[in-house]
């Protein structure tokens, strides 16, 4: 028995040994097939590490970008709006505020900027831009004059309070007669009829307080003689009432360019723009009339500065509305 299997043992070959040095093609047979690697990722959870797994840049940005592009778009298109919106007043004068707060800082308080707000968003709301610019043009104008010889002002005890920042109560008192012109306007009274006079009187009020405030202030810097109105009397300069030559031809000339500007913006027509001149100064001199015979009197303490701008300017704005009504009824305007 034993002898019988060992020649069978001998018969039984064992298994072939795979070659190193087997060709390509043979290799390429035991191995897997790309095909069936998803398969077997899927199955045994074989996590894939794509080389670019980030999405492109354009798709991460792209939708914040437009939407700050179209809330810019829209803030524009607000702001173009023809007539204006309340909306579009507040956005534009919020956006006007924060790129001149240092010229607004250096020539109003805290609260007289808040005061100044209102008073331009009203003004936009009512004329638009034009009428916005005719105030800022008077704001600069009048800022940059109380400005000149401070020191000296300072010295003399003539100069304004607070280096000539102007709190709430002067911006009401130097714009009361706009504001009213700017309601009248907004609410229509009048119908279209009267519209242009609510205009007329608007830029004729900020001519006349603008000719004042430059009067006054080159009057105290540059005045040699000045006079009191009522007696012409020589009297200190800054005295209440008191005019000089230097002054008033100043003023005069801050009247003549800020009507020109409102006759630029289209604001008022040239004759019109005249009339805001002659009123201009006639309101000036009842100012100044008013200041020698009657403030800081007894029995008319209430007359404070603010209360006298109110009455110049509202003498300016009439006799405007007046001088057109009369003289320009039958012009073409």
């Amino acid at each position: 028995m034993a002898l019988s299997a060992a020649p069978l043992l001998l018969h039984i070959k064992p298994p072939p040994i795979p070659s190193l040095f087997q060709s390509q093609s043979q290799s390429q047979s035991h191995r897997v097939s790309s095909s069936s690697l998803p398969i077997l990722r899927t199955k045994f959870l074989i996590p894939t590490h794509p080389r670019h797994s980030n999405p492109p840049k354009q798709t991460m940005n792209g939708p914040p970008a437009a939407s700050v592009q179209s809330a810019v778009s829209q803030a524009m298109s607000l702001i173009q709006s023809s007539p204006p919106t309340w909306q579009s007043s507040v956005l534009s004068n919020l956006l006007i505020f924060l790129l001149g707060s240092p010229i607004l800082v250096s020539g109003l308080s805290a609260s007289g900027i808040g005061a100044a707000f209102l008073l331009g968003t009203l003004t936009w709301r009512a004329f638009g831009s034009s009428g916005f610019l005719l105030v800022a043009a008077y704001f600069v104008l009048g800022t940059a004059v109380t400005k000149v010889r401070m020191k000296q002002k300072e010295a003399e005890g003539v100069a304004e309070k607070r280096k000539g920042r102007r709190g709430p109560g002067s911006v009401i008192g130097s714009s009361a007669a706009g504001c009213v012109c700017a309601f009248l306007s907004i609410l229509g009274i009048g119908g279209s009829r009267y519209s242009r006079l609510w205009q007329l009187g608007f830029v004729a009020s900020f001519c006349t307080k603008l000719s004042d405030t430059v009067s006054s202030e080159m009057g105290k810097a540059y005045g040699k003689t000045t006079y009191l109105v009522t007696t012409l009397k020589v009297v200190p300069r800054g005295t209440e009432g008191a005019v000089s030559v230097e002054g008033t031809f100043a003023g005069l000339l801050a009247a003549i360019l800020l009507a020109f500007v409102g006759c630029a913006m289209g604001e008022v027509s040239a004759p019109e723009a005249m009339i805001c001149v002659i009123a201009s100064q006639i309101a000036n001199l009842g100012e100044s009339i008013i200041g020698a015979a009657l403030q800081d009197k007894e029995g008319f303490r209430w007359l404070n500065n603010d209360a006298v701008n109110v009455i110049n300017i509202s003498m300016g704005s009439i006799l405007a509305v007046l001088m057109r009504r009369v003289l320009l009824q039958n012009w073409s305007m």
